[in-house]
């Protein structure tokens, strides 16, 4: 399956640069696979589309304001820094730019108390660093630290960021990017949904560096995925696993949701026949359960791929040749996605983080 086959034609205008004037005033296209239909709506309509018994899985892994701008020593040249991981107490693996500027031993002033030393290169360009401080590092980061805006956004994050470029159930800090289907909600809408028997489940997966990675391989299937961590709870698992048994759907908040859902899945019944779980995913006769617990994954979605427990998806409009284009392709299809994209173009729809919203059901 080649890459160029997820491409599409898009309107640099189109290019969401800032949120919806209110998180619910985003507009919603939502495509029925059952009828085949497109409709138009805004996503305070989304409810409307829930069902009694449904269960929402929301990802509330919180964005850290992860670009740090500061001066190397004793030169003074600017360089940036984009937090990707944390790896053991104050080591960090951090994309640095200009790179070529930053090698191991050279040091980081980034004001307020907060400097860095480069300690060893990364594998794909990145670099592991030790930060050097006093006090508490999270609160410091929250002083100093910008919101890692994507690149397509072409402006400079502000106070206002700091709060729409997080979802109003965000908890854990972690991620370099915000789980962005579910910018769209509002507490409001969440209790509203619960009112009508929905019940909203919380699962954590940090978005990493690999949401800033394009897809490079002619071929879909040589591209490699960065390994995210995600946290299934006991709770979650157990409220997600009656949902299905008890004939309700499990609508993902986002593809983060959806990877943690389908990387966490595990076979209860294999139809008698003693097959093994296979890498595309769930057959027709197999039937999964969640199971709770922290892990890595670097599941890659793409059409082919059988869901084991997904029956719903909110997401938003994605970039061309993009892997998340492709999970969503693979959820519903090829053909079907790129011809509600195209609609979704001619109607004026905004695309990509702060964009509009899809409902697939």
């Amino acid at each position: 399956m080649k890459t160029k086959d997820f491409d599409y034609d898009l309107p640099q205008e189109l290019i969401a640069q800032r949120p919806a004037d209110r998180r619910e005033n985003s507009r919603l296209m939502v495509l029925d696979r059952g009828r085949g239909s497109i409709e138009h709506m805004h996503f305070y309509d989304v409810v409307d589309h829930l069902e009694k018994g449904d269960c929402l899985v929301v990802n509330d892994s919180k964005v850290l304001p992860a670009r740090l701008k500061g001066k190397k020593e004793p030169t003074g040249a600017n360089v940036e820094f984009l937090l990707v991981k944390n790896l053991q107490g104050d080591v960090w693996e951090s994309m640095v730019r200009p790179g070529k500027r930053l090698k191991p031993g050279d040091k980081v002033d980034f004001g307020s108390g907060l400097f860095a030393e480069i300690i060893d290169y990364m594998d794909g360009g990145t670099r592991k660093v030790r930060f050097r401080y006093e006090g508490e590092f999270f609160p410091l980061l929250e002083k100093v630290g910008l919101v890692p805006l994507p690149p397509y956004i072409e402006r400079d994050s502000d106070t206002d960021d700091k709060e729409r470029y997080q979802t109003v159930y965000a908890r854990k800090e972690g991620s370099v990017a915000a789980p962005t289907a579910g910018l769209h909600f509002t507490k409001e809408i969440m209790e509203k949904a619960e009112a009508k028997g929905v019940s909203i489940v919380r699962v954590e997966l940090h978005v990493g560096i690999g949401t800033f990675r394009p897809v490079s391989a002619e071929n879909i299937e040589e591209h490699h995925m960065h390994l995210e961590e995600y946290f299934v709870s006991e709770d979650a698992a157990k409220k997600i696993n009656e949902t299905k048994k008890n004939g309700g759907r499990v609508i993902a908040v986002g593809t983060t949701s959806v990877r943690t859902l389908e990387s966490a899945a595990h076979i209860v019944n294999d139809g008698g026949a003693g097959k093994a779980i296979s890498e595309t995913g769930a057959t027709a006769d197999e039937v999964y359960e969640l199971r709770p617990g922290r892990g890595e994954t670097d599941i890659f979605i793409y059409p082919g791929y059988r869901f084991k427990l997904v029956d719903g998806l909110i997401t938003n409009f994605h970039l061309p040749r993009s892997t998340l284009l492709m999970l969503v392709s693979a959820f519903y299809s090829k053909d079907k996605i790129l011809e509600a994209y195209r609609e979704a173009v001619d109607k004026g729809y905004r695309f990509f983080s702060y964009g509009d919203a899809m409902l697939i059901k």
